[in-house]
């Protein structure tokens, strides 16, 4: 109808004006001349290097508890509670370097950085004789979980663990069972024709992993192949996919330190942990970790179209919450997918280190759909995170090189919380409104 086609057009006509989009500045032509050099194009960096992400090398939902929303005050607290406390040691770092004539610097005592809900949750889990209900667990992990707390809150926050606590060690106990039961069915088939090429690419990729002081480990890499190959046996649809290898890490360096002493869990050593806990550890790593992938298999299917749906995604969200960005990265042929691609394969454990992948999960699984939908708020957080340094790049090569390089080797849990409020504010404004970051 006409009427239909001429709503169409007022809506394109005023799509500036859409609510949640940003008041666009004529962008300026620049008056300093570039320095003569030839830019170099996609296309000719493809031809002379590998691929640009290196994927041929490097690399249900959460069940009932995740279906439930996230207190909106209490994360837009935790938010507002880490800006604030981030320029208050800005302020007190100034005052420190810069002292007034007359002025002492006072001593500063380090800021706590653990949460408030921490001790909460230290009793509600590690204390209780009762069930904790799940919208309060996941209230306070949030803004991050206590070591000593951490492994059975990530079961129980996963789903692989009941909420009531007299059905937890029979559930451990049959499910590890059960785990071992797949390793003594299934894992002597990995030199068959039909499933020695589904092994031999696990046991290429696990080397590759990180940190290489854990991996490479004989008795953790024993344990990742077995880990792997079951998972890929058991689910045909997709098998096994690079990058799911990194998923494994976390959870088990978290089962893991337990049981250890060391703070380092770049740097985890097994061969002292008995072998009857090693076994447990596994059992309840590949179940965490299939609980996992049961929320994003889609990445890892026939084409990975969930990971080409993502990326698209967070293209669209980036152009409106900064464009400059956005044109800055189209004008030099800079494709989405040639960065972003391994933020959504590997959920960033290639970016940041694994201290604060850890700390990043505490959250993911803290969050509905927390390594789905929620990580492409934090994938658009952490892009712009770098606008100035994108926006100085003028070269194809090097802008690209940068993105797959990012400067995170010394980052903590204060620049991850603050990844993730940002992200939290991003999802606030845009997650209830979708068409608000198409165009």
């Amino acid at each position: 109808m006409a009427s239909d086609g001429a709503r169409k057009q007022f809506w394109k006509r005023s799509n500036s004006k859409v609510p949640g989009s940003l008041l666009k500045a004529t962008p300026k032509v620049p008056t300093t001349p570039v320095k003569a050099k030839r830019v170099s194009t996609f296309q000719e960096f493809e031809s002379n290097t590998s691929d640009a992400w290196d994927a041929g090398e490097d690399d249900d939902e959460l069940l009932a508890m995740a279906a439930e929303s996230l207190n909106t005050e209490v994360v837009m607290e935790t938010a507002n509670r880490v800006l604030r406390n981030h320029s208050q040691r800005q302020e007190r770092h100034k005052l420190q370097e810069a002292p007034g004539p007359e002025q002492k610097p006072k001593p500063l005592a380090e800021p706590h950085l653990v949460p408030s809900g921490d001790l909460r949750l230290v009793k509600s889990v590690s204390e209780s004789h009762t069930s904790c209900p799940a919208e309060e667990l996941r209230k306070l992990s949030w803004s991050g979980i206590p070591k000593p707390v951490r492994p059975i809150t990530w079961k129980l926050l996963s789903g692989y663990l009941p909420a009531n606590v007299d059905r937890r060690p029979a559930t451990l106990q049959r499910k590890q069972k059960e785990y071992f039961a797949f390793i003594e069915h299934y894992y002597d088939s990995r030199n068959d024709e039909a499933h020695q090429d589904t092994y031999r690419q696990i046991h290429i990729d696990i080397p590759r992993m990180s940190p290489e002081a854990l991996i490479l480990q004989p008795k953790v890499t024993e344990i990742f192949e077995r880990i792997l190959f079951i998972w890929a046996i058991r689910h045909p649809a997709s098998g096994y996919v690079q990058g799911i290898n990194d998923l494994v890490t976390p959870f088990f360096v978290v089962f893991i330190c337990e049981y250890i002493e060391q703070e380092d869990v770049d740097a985890a050593d097994v061969s002292r942990v008995p072998a009857d806990v090693l076994r447990n550890v596994e059992a309840d790593t590949y179940w965490c970790m299939s609980k996992l992938l049961d929320g994003i298999q889609d990445n890892y299917t026939f084409a990975q179209p969930g990971i080409q749906m993502k990326v698209k995604m967070l293209e669209e969200l980036v152009s409106r919450i900064d464009e400059q960005v956005h044109r800055h990265l189209e004008q030099h042929e800079v494709r989405y997918l040639q960065f972003a691609f391994r933020w959504m394969n590997n959920l960033l454990m290639r970016e940041v280190p694994l201290r604060c992948t850890v700390r990043l999960w505490d959250t993911y699984q803290s969050e509905p759909e927390g390594f789905s939908r929620f990580h492409l708020y934090v994938c658009a957080a952490f892009l712009v995170r770098w606008r100035k340094e994108i926006l100085e790049e003028r070269d194809f090569q090097e802008l690209l090189l940068f993105l797959q390089n990012l400067p995170t080797a010394q980052w903590g849990d204060e620049d991850i919380s603050l990844l993730l409020a940002e992200a939290y504010r991003l999802k606030f404004a845009f997650a209830d409104a979708p068409n608000h970051y198409k165009k």
